[in-house]
């Protein structure tokens, strides 16, 4: 029997199991010079790093003025991001190596993303990780995304667990709040380090400030089975 026996684990997608936000970038960049908007970098990206796509397009649409209508940008991004998510998106290795860990010990598991179902298949199943993820949740199908704690909720519902016996991981500040708000723990990897201080990241029950550099499949592993024994 798994020392994880009864806990079920969330994973974020995009900057927590795979390193998608180069892809992101690319896309959004193209789609924003596409509308007019010439500057757009790295800088201005990290901005909107665990906010979700419907929330950031609405965003950039009151920022640069953008006149297209939000579901019509959508589309053009997922298929702008599509294209080159099919061709390469890279797993974190360590974050692969827990992932099979807690396959391995037969421990539930789901993604909830803010990013569009078609994308999430298409990285599940470009790396492979689809033969154990095979719950998933779009923030297009809750009705509010992060911060709130929609998303993690439905992904509980569907596991068949409660709140309490489950651990999310998270790249973002939304996603660590939204994981408070649900009522679940919370193991913090920031995508951008520099963010570790923001308060929602005080939230989590572990936040590795160094990001994925200081993640391992092991350490990760034995806190959530110290942290369910403790409950």
């Amino acid at each position: 029997m798994s020392t994880l026996d009864g806990t079920s684990v969330i994973f974020d997608l995009d900057g927590t199991l795979v390193d998608s936000e180069p892809n992101y970038f690319e896309a959004s960049r193209e789609l924003l010079a596409a509308h007019g908007v010439r500057e757009y970098s790295w800088q201005d990206n990290e901005e909107y790093v665990g906010i979700g796509t419907w929330e950031t397009l609405g965003l950039w649409k009151e920022r640069y003025g953008i006149r297209a209508p939000r579901a019509a940008l959508l589309d053009e991004l997922d298929r702008r991001y599509l294209e080159l998510a099919r061709v390469s998106t890279r797993v974190f290795p360590e974050m692969r190596g827990f992932v099979e860990l807690l396959a391995a010990e037969e421990v539930a598991m789901a993604v909830a993303s803010g990013s569009s179902r078609p994308a999430i298949e298409a990285i599940l199943s470009g790396t492979g990780l689809d033969a154990y993820l095979r719950t998933v949740v779009s923030a297009d199908e809750v009705e509010r995304g992060k911060p709130a704690p929609d998303i993690f909720l439905e992904a509980a519902r569907r596991l068949g667990a409660a709140p309490g016996d489950c651990v999310v991981l998270e790249d973002a500040a939304p996603g660590a709040a939204a994981a408070h708000a649900a009522g679940m723990r919370c193991v913090a990897i920031p995508y951008v380090p520099a963010h570790a201080g923001l308060p929602a990241f005080a939230t989590a029950g572990l936040l590795l400030r160094g990001g994925q550099s200081e993640f391992t499949a092991r350490s990760a592993y034995d806190w959530i089975a110290t942290a369910s024994g403790s409950c």
